[in-house]
């Protein structure tokens, strides 16, 4: 049996400093594959090479993954400043009416850091440019050195709202995760929820309101050793799930593929 399409966004970058790139990291299609037990397919973050819609005729379900650049603030109202950091308006382009056409669809996504961003930018949020800079918050950036596995350690706890969406799915309130950001929710979009916070009250975990289907996203990064960790594995778990019921019900006789 075919598995499902998970389109993973990716990123640009040069390899060797001058040749461009479109690039997951293969922990994303490492959890996709194995975890949600999906196909994964990194696409082009660039209008000028896909559109929307397209997209959401050959994938499933999307993965927005983390990247170094960030939502241009453009996007939330805002002038850019030397604090917002490197940008990248190709995949501002795609993520941001994607997240759009999904939730009017009701077609699964995962956001994952500046996916988490994008969900909440693309819905009418804004984002603080640096959260260590704010008083009272912690340093969520990754650690500049040691081995990926020192990076991506587990380094705070993130608490559930009680009953909600992510305590449900977790099977806890209070979870310990990594934490590898700069930039975080401001102000949350009108219909987005933040069901989970660091204990410097930076948001961490959001579902979107009344979502016909499967939106939910994080601040971490749940792909690394996600087959192994108790807080990735029934996250991706859920979302291979509304992947497979979204391309049943597409497929099945009757029922139109748009």
């Amino acid at each position: 049996m075919t598995r499902p399409i998970v389109g993973i966004i990716g990123n640009h970058y040069l390899i060797n400093d001058q040749y461009p790139a479109h690039a997951g990291g293969t922990m994303n299609s490492e959890a996709v594959a194995e975890v949600a037990d999906c196909m994964p397919m990194v696409v082009p973050s660039d209008p000028r090479m896909v559109s929307v819609e397209e997209l959401m005729e050959v994938c499933d379900g999307f993965l927005l993954t983390g990247g170094r650049p960030n939502v241009h603030p453009e996007e939330y109202g805002e002038a850019a400043t030397e604090a917002h950091g490197a940008f990248d308006r190709a995949r501002d382009a795609i993520t941001l009416p994607l997240v759009r056409a999904c939730l009017a669809r009701g077609q699964p996504l995962l956001g994952v850091c500046r996916g988490f961003q994008e969900v909440n930018v693309a819905l009418g949020g804004t984002l603080h440019p640096e959260i260590r800079e704010l008083p009272g918050r912690d340093n969520h950036r990754m650690p500049p050195d040691g081995t990926l596995d020192e990076q991506f350690a587990l380094r705070h706890m993130v608490s559930f709202v009680e009953g909600g969406v992510f305590h449900r799915l977790m099977g806890a309130r209070e979870v310990m995760t990594n934490t590898l950001h700069g930039q975080g929710v401001m102000r949350a979009g009108p219909r987005i929820v933040i069901d989970g916070h660091a204990p410097d009250g930076t948001p961490e975990a959001l579902y979107v309101e009344s979502a016909p289907g499967f939106m939910l996203a994080v601040q971490w990064h749940p792909e690394y050793n996600a087959a192994n960790d108790p807080v990735s594995r029934p996250l991706f778990g859920a979302f291979g799930d509304a992947v497979r019921a979204w391309a049943g019900c597409r497929a099945a006789p009757g029922r139109r593929s748009a």
